[in-house]
């Protein structure tokens, strides 16, 4: 594993919500995804659009399934595996992965949320997942990275209504922690990975430069908390992967795609 969080990362994580790891995954790899998920047709046939309060939209493409693929691959990456196991104290099993895709000049914000604002409804009682977000490209103010308000994920979750396609906290509340909580910008390059808990609050901007800015999200589940209500997603045990195990498989998804096995363009 060449990841090992130390006392002060799980202290930081516990105390702010989050967790930037920087290049967890090499350029190789990265590179890999890139361009995996650019020629991916069917994967972003089934991306759907998210609208924004002022109608701008951002793109995601979510699975619940976890295939022997590049995208299954990073799910199980034992890097991320035993990092979120730690931060979560038990053992994970996996929720569902989604690369959002936020284009240039016209890609949608995403508006003040918990994660857990939305997942509460899915009968999980406790918010006790945990989300590894990986930089496919640089992701910068400019092109709307995240931001987050640290310490905010101690304060419970928060009621959250429909805007435009999307569930937003409330916003008197989220005015009132912002008068006392200041944001942070997570502006990251391709390859980092930020760790971040189900109630902590996020959102991002549109996107108005000429850089698009995806990430793909791996999303766990502490194995006691399965749905109350009995539906999907159930405990299923999760195989870790180590990143050359991830780069085979991935030439291998990369080969049926492309005829090729280079990550170059």
């Amino acid at each position: 594993m060449a990841f090992q969080l130390n006392d002060n990362d799980v202290m930081s994580y516990h105390r702010d919500g989050f967790l930037l790891v920087p290049r967890l995954f090499d350029s190789e790899l990265i590179a890999m995804l890139s361009h995996t998920a650019r020629a991916d047709q069917r994967y972003q046939s089934l991306a759907v659009d998210r609208s924004d309060r002022e109608g701008a939209a951002s793109r995601l493409s979510l699975r619940y399934d976890l295939p022997e693929d590049l995208y299954g691959g990073l799910v199980r990456s034992e890097d991320i595996v035993l990092t979120t196991e730690r931060l979560l104290g038990e053992e994970v099993y996996h929720y569902h992965h989604k690369m959002m895709m936020k284009e240039p000049f016209v890609g949608g914000a995403w508006e003040w949320h918990q994660d857990y604002g939305y997942w509460y409804h899915g009968w999980f009682l406790s918010p006790a997942i945990t989300s590894c977000m990986i930089a496919v490209d640089r992701a910068t103010r400019a092109n709307g990275c995240l931001q987050v308000i640290p310490g905010s994920h101690a304060l419970g979750r928060i009621d959250h209504g429909g805007v435009g396609d999307q569930m937003s906290a409330n916003q008197e509340r989220v005015d009132a922690i912002l008068s006392r909580y200041e944001k942070t910008y997570v502006e990251m390059d391709p390859g980092d990975a930020l760790f971040f808990h189900s109630n902590l609050l996020h959102r991002s901007d549109q996107n108005t430069s000429p850089d698009p800015r995806w990430v793909l999200i791996c999303c766990y589940a502490a194995r006691s908390n399965e749905p109350a209500n009995g539906l999907p997603p159930a405990y299923e045990y999760l195989e870790r992967w180590s990143v050359d195990r991830i780069k085979e498989i991935g030439k291998q998804h990369l080969m049926s795609l492309t005829g090729s096995s280079s990550a170059s363009p």
